[in-house]
């Protein structure tokens, strides 16, 4: 039986640009990836899978999640250099690898969780505005969500991004190494649900394939909901992207 499912839906964007990716390697280092692609157009639709599948070679090939996202953001980097700039994504990545704890890197506010006995255990720290200015009593809602700090595609070294917002262009850590279902999420896949204040664990219960159509379909209805409330003549819905896995090990 297959042990991973990826789920998309559209929302009321015209294009869907995020994009996930599965490899393993012959060392039977396994990665799984996730990237929200950053506008709505076919072109960065394209560019998007494409480096899905990259980074999830790299990582599985290199049996580390760090050093697979860091190979190919250097090529970005470095090609964009010189040619000047491009499509870009947030990324996320995690491989698992026979003997080792599964590990876990990010560029930007795509996130990684882990399910343990029923409770989601989030893994990445958002590349975003919100963590650079955290909600506090004069700003509730502290800085912009979707401004993100840190992308695929970007040209700015860690030391770079560290200068203006205290944090690296890439993050990695590992988990634990035992049985847990593993969930990579776009923002517009997990933000719906947060803001319902709906516990992530419970929106993600049954086979991999069930939980992921089911997660990403309510997140785009809760979405449009919300915004239909705000203004009942804008309903809008960003592109919502899961994979889930149930990790062995």
């Amino acid at each position: 039986m297959r042990t991973y499912a990826t789920a998309q839906q559209t929302g009321t964007d015209p294009v869907q640009c995020d994009a996930t990716a599965v490899h393993t390697a012959p060392s039977g280092a396994r990665a799984y990836v996730l990237l929200d692609g950053i506008g709505r157009s076919q072109g960065i639709r394209e560019w998007t899978r494409t480096a899905a599948r990259q980074v999830a070679r790299a990582a599985s090939r290199r049996g580390d999640a760090e050093a697979g996202l860091r190979h190919v953001y250097n090529r970005y980097a470095a090609e964009r250099a010189v040619h000047g700039s491009g499509p870009k994504a947030a990324a996320v990545v995690v491989v698992t690898a026979p003997g080792k704890p599964p590990t876990i890197a990010w560029c930007g506010d795509s996130r990684a969780y882990s399910i343990r006995h029923g409770v989601a255990h989030q893994l990445t720290a958002d590349h975003n505005l919100r963590r650079v200015y955290p909600p506090c009593t004069v700003f509730p809602e502290g800085g912009n969500r979707n401004r993100i700090t840190s992308c695929l595609g970007s040209t700015a070294t860690d030391q770079d991004v560290m200068n203006v917002y205290g944090h690296p262009a890439i993050e990695a850590t590992t988990c634990h190494a035992d049985t847990h279902r593993l969930v990579l999420a776009s923002d517009g896949a997990y933000e719906p649900h947060a803001d319902a204040g709906r516990d992530l664990a419970s929106e993600l219960v049954g086979l991999p394939g069930e939980a992921a159509r089911a997660f990403t379909a309510s997140a785009v209805h809760r979405a449009a909901a919300t915004t239909r409330a705000l203004d009942p003549n804008r309903a809008y819905a960003d592109n919502a992207t899961v994979l889930v896995a149930d990790i062995r090990p």
